[in-house]
């Protein structure tokens, strides 16, 4: 039997090919959602003797990730009134095409990374795999909002790399991690409030237009 954690990482690799193949913001962002709770999950799963501060962790990346920000993003949409991502730099198609060959190339380049104690041979190529996804949606789509789901994922790849080292990382450095997180989606959201005030709009193109 598939060990839970392996799992859990297999499922949160599905959901950045939900977020690359999906149009719609409102999906994108249960996406989102989804792999903050997979998140969330993953430390318990890797540790199963979890000490106070894994616990800890799961927890906040838990209201962090999984309930705080998709909530915020889920009210951007609302209020900016947009629903869909429309002609993105790379078609939806040739995005999940990019994504699978991030996930195969990121299984290739993970074997030579040397790193002692990662308690799954999946962690590093799936931490390695979204980060590039991520990458790839913030750098492709021209609504911001999409972005900011993009930073997100980005972030989460890195999150899940931390993983491999969470018992010999201080419980401080992993809540700044998220705090960082917070603070960088609340700046991307009034930028995103700003576009759309000025322009009826949320292509970030928009954003070379913006003149004090």
């Amino acid at each position: 039997m598939q060990p839970s954690h392996d799992v859990l990482l297999l499922l949160v690799v599905l959901t950045n090919f939900w977020v690359l193949g999906t149009t719609r913001l409102s999906s994108m962002i249960r996406a989102a959602a989804m792999q903050g709770l997979l998140l969330a999950a993953l430390p318990i799963a890797l540790y199963p003797h979890a000490s106070l501060h894994i616990v800890g962790l799961a927890i906040g990346t838990l209201l962090v990730k999984a309930i705080v920000l998709p909530h915020f993003l889920t009210r951007a949409i609302r209020e900016a009134a947009v629903r869909r991502e429309i002609e993105p730099l790379i078609g939806f198609t040739a995005s999940l095409i990019l994504g699978a060959a991030a996930v195969a190339l990121a299984f290739a380049i993970a074997p030579r990374l040397e790193l002692p104690g990662t308690p799954s041979g999946m962690l590093i190529p799936v931490a390695l795999s979204t980060v590039i996804i991520g990458l790839l949606v913030l750098t492709t789509r021209n609504k911001a909002l999409t972005q900011v789901v993009g930073y997100l994922i980005l972030e989460n790849g890195i999150y899940v790399f931390g993983l491999s080292q969470a018992e010999r990382v201080p419980f401080l450095v992993e809540v700044g991690v998220l705090l960082d997180v917070f603070a960088g989606v609340f700046i991307m959201g009034i930028v995103v409030f700003h576009i759309n005030r000025e322009f009826d709009s949320l292509d970030s193109a928009r954003l070379t237009e913006l003149r004090d």
